[in-house]
């Protein structure tokens, strides 16, 4: 029997209808919304696309959203006047740079510089810290481990006590994920193993996973026989593996593969992610409810 498929594109959309409600509810209470501002800096397609989406979602569940654009050659200097400016801003919860920044701006001096209250991608040292003490520490988890999460929790998989497997070790996806699934309480408390590049016998720490978390970024590294008869298998890889013509529209468009042989995976996994279409959608989502969390915080309402 296939497995169930955890659509992330239904998750979010469940997700955001919540977020409209509450911010409906705080605006008619409290008289605010949440402020999300966008910085981008230069003309990349990729990035101009990614923000675009996040405005257009920001202003669906009712944010108030700035979308400050900058030149290619703004200097270093001027780029943290500018974030500096944001973060004395009582009208801005959340303030996101998008990345890759051009190459004679410092990242980290940048994204270090973003008041870590207001840092809703969750990158900032503050926030790694306040995730890795955990509890009512944690403000922002990263959007993608957060979305991960949800997925896990929504699709009903047991985590309490669960074999959880992450291949991968990134600073955003990796290290993040694991650290929140071995966490006490009631979406998390699971036993952790982190397999990576220099892991021996992979495949034999994968095959004993409940839930197994894929962040590789290597197409169809995980085989159906590294799969535990029943497991869940979240796969967080998008790897383009070539090109294709859209029936849809005629254009060329990316052929996109996950971490995880998909096709032989279903049918020995209780639950799958798809690759496109599971883990993707929910990152931006996420944002959005830490925005939302934000200005919670500063309004002291649960």
């Amino acid at each position: 029997m296939s497995a169930k498929l955890i659509k992330g594109t239904e998750i979010r959309e469940a997700i955001l209808e919540e977020i409209t409600s509450e911010v409906a509810k705080i605006k008619e209470k409290h008289g605010v919304v949440p402020g999300l501002v966008t910085i981008l800096v230069g003309e990349s397609p990729a990035s101009i696309s990614y923000v675009t989406l996040k405005i257009k979602t920001a202003h669906r569940v009712g944010f108030k959203e700035i979308q400050d654009s900058q030149p290619e050659n703004i200097s270093e200097t001027d780029l943290l006047a500018l974030i500096d400016k944001y973060n004395k801003d009582e009208s801005i919860n959340g303030i996101l740079v998008q990345l890759p920044l051009p190459k004679h701006i410092n990242e980290k001096k940048v994204l270090n510089a973003i008041d870590p209250d207001k840092d809703v991608d969750g990158f900032h040292p503050v926030n790694v810290g306040r995730l890795m003490i955990g509890g009512s520490e944690v403000k922002f988890p990263p959007c993608t481990p957060a979305g991960i999460q949800e997925m896990i929790v929504r699709a009903g998989v047991k985590t309490k006590g669960a074999e959880v497997v992450v291949v991968g070790r990134s600073n955003i996806v990796g290290k993040p994920i694991a650290n929140m699934m071995l966490q006490k309480g009631t979406s998390a408390n699971s036993t952790v193993t982190v397999v990576h590049t220099g892991t021996k016998n992979m495949d034999q720490h994968c095959k004993r996973a409940d839930i197994l978390i894929v962040a590789a970024g290597v197409p169809n590294l995980v085989k159906p026989e590294w799969i535990k008869a029943g497991a869940c298998v979240i796969d967080v890889g998008v790897n383009r593996v070539g090109e294709k013509i859209s029936e849809k529209t005629g254009k060329k468009i990316a052929i996109l593969k996950g971490d995880v042989d998909f096709e032989a995976a279903k049918d020995i996994a209780g639950y799958i992610t798809p690759v496109p279409g599971g883990v993707g959608p929910m990152t931006i989502t996420m944002l959005m409810l830490n925005t939302l969390k934000s200005l919670k915080f500063k309004l002291n309402i649960a």
